[in-house]
């Protein structure tokens, strides 16, 4: 009797009709899905031809993500799509706040960095910053930025000596890539002081893992939190990803890398939305808005999906993520061979990403790791604090099974804001058959503390091989060879005018 009233219950509070089901503002979202669910489950006929669950305008709190498993997949005759009407939001909790209190704008350049004593030096804050808690530093290093919670500020007369909390102390000094530049091409990294809120929120809102066949239409996804920093600082090897554990070799060189001089480890960042172990997955015409870390990832096992004409605006991290960056438990330098084929045949195009990396400077818009037949096209991009769009992971120029990738059409401006050794499109390790051909970008952002030269149209990293690049203009003319960044390329790059 019980189960009867409380399906009773459920069916009045969401309004079915054949193969839709209608959500009202105050109504669950959750319950929707475990209806389509049970329509699935039960091979209800309301499944013949696909299932829609429609939900009216209004905000939705998520103090849980939406979860999809593999009872929730559609098929290719009966899909899943969940839509939303315009003014449709799912949202968390709005990304903690930040106050910078020395000094208030711009940065100022550090005066030592020292390996051992595991401090920084920086000229005397004012005597009201130093009794402050939660004071945390974060500091400009190249292509990325640590923020660092402060342990201790000793001042000995013009100079104070800052050291810092675990584990981000051991990380940021026992890892040589990157660390603050000291003495360099153009003059010290540099830092700010800055207080944060202290506080948890709502980092997840959608969670796909294993379910396939599903559409998100027309649905605006806004505010998430970012606590990792809170708990753990953030020291980051590369993009964005946290380092969990690192240090520098004793003796250089590993059979695969006879140069290769660190260790590392790293963890993937959390992200707003997330699919994985899925296939014919899409997002359409969505927004993305004023999320603390990573807006949409899509991260393994995944095949023949989408992510077409949505917008991302105010993202902290990296707007778009897909494919493995051999996170943890794998060390991230090997080359490893099974990795492409967890990330293939996925389409992004038509996006618009605005002020994405507006957290971490060192995330991008569009970053994808080991994967394969990827196509990233029609996208614009603008204001980014590091590089637009990034493909390849591993610095390597083995055959990982990256490969058939293509970077075509698209629009970057404004990229390289804070960072440099960034390009408008950056590319890692050997990619066979790929290309970057018809792009538009812009000369890099002339980033106020950037400490060194290294900012480009078209960045080709570490290893990068098996590329055609062709037709990519800027400032309205062809983008010349050489003006193209080159850092230990390999032998099969096509160049063509």
């Amino acid at each position: 009797m019980k189960q009867i009233l409380t399906l009773l219950l459920l069916c009045i509070s969401i309004q079915l009709s054949a193969g839709e089901i209608s959500v009202g503002k105050d109504q669950s979202i959750h319950e929707a899905l475990r209806q389509a669910r049970e329509w699935r489950r039960t091979n209800d006929p309301r499944c013949d031809g696909g299932i829609t669950i429609s939900i009216k305008a209004g905000r939705y709190y998520m103090n849980e993500p939406l979860f999809l498993r593999p009872e929730d997949s559609g098929t290719s005759a009966s899909p899943t799509i969940i839509r939303g009407e315009k003014g449709t939001v799912l949202c968390g909790d709005a990304m903690q706040k930040h106050n910078q209190v020395w000094p208030k704008e711009g940065m100022l350049r550090l005066t030592d960095f020292d390996l051992q004593k595991r401090t920084i030096s920086i000229p005397t804050p004012p005597k009201q910053i130093l009794g402050m808690k939660n004071l945390e530093m974060v500091v400009h290093q190249r292509w990325a930025i640590a923020i660092l919670r402060v342990k201790n500020i000793e001042v000995k007369g013009d100079k104070a000596i800052v050291s810092f909390l675990e584990p981000e102390s051991r990380l940021e000094f026992e890892h040589p890539w990157p660390q603050p530049v000291i003495g360099g091409e153009k003059g010290n990294s540099s830092f700010f002081l800055r207080t944060t809120e202290q506080r948890d929120g709502i980092e997840q809102l959608v969670v796909v893992d294993g379910a396939s066949h599903i559409t998100f239409e027309g649905i605006t996804f806004e505010n998430t939190c970012w606590n990792r920093p809170l708990h753990q600082g953030h020291v980051t090897l590369q993009g964005g990803f946290p380092i969990v554990d690192a240090y520098k070799l004793q003796k250089e060189g590993l059979p695969w890398d006879a140069g290769l001089e660190n260790q590392a480890w790293i963890e993937r960042p959390v992200s707003a939305v997330s699919v994985k172990n899925a296939k014919q997955v899409h997002f359409t015409r969505c927004n993305f808005r004023h999320l603390g870390a990573t807006a949409l990832d899509f991260v393994g096992g995944i095949s023949y999906c989408s992510i077409a004409d949505n917008s991302f605006e105010h993202i902290g991290g990296t707007a778009i993520m897909a494919g493995s960056f051999a996170e943890s438990p794998r060390e991230v330098h090997r080359p490893y061979d099974d990795l492409a084929q967890q990330c293939r045949h996925l389409t992004i195009s038509g996006n618009t990403i605005s002020h994405a990396t507006t957290e971490d400077w060192g995330a991008v818009a569009i970053s994808c790791g080991y994967v394969r037949d990827c196509t990233i096209s029609g996208n614009t991009i603008n204001h980014v604090n590091y590089s637009g769009i990034c493909v390849g992971w591993g610095w390597t120029s083995h055959e990982t099974g990256m490969e058939n990738n293509h970077i075509i059409n698209n629009k970057v401006s404004n990229y390289a804001c804070q960072l440099y050794d960034a390009g408008g499109i950056y590319t890692l390790s050997n990619q066979p058959r790929s290309s970057i051909r018809d792009n538009n970008i812009t000369q890099p952002y002339p980033a106020p503390y950037a400490t060194n030269d290294r900012g480009f149209c078209i960045y080709l990293d570490a290893k990068t091989d098996g590329f055609t690049i062709q037709n990519n203009m800027t400032e309205g003319r062809l983008i010349r060879r050489n003006e193209i960044g080159d850092n230990h390329p390999g032998p099969n790059l096509v160049f063509k005018q």
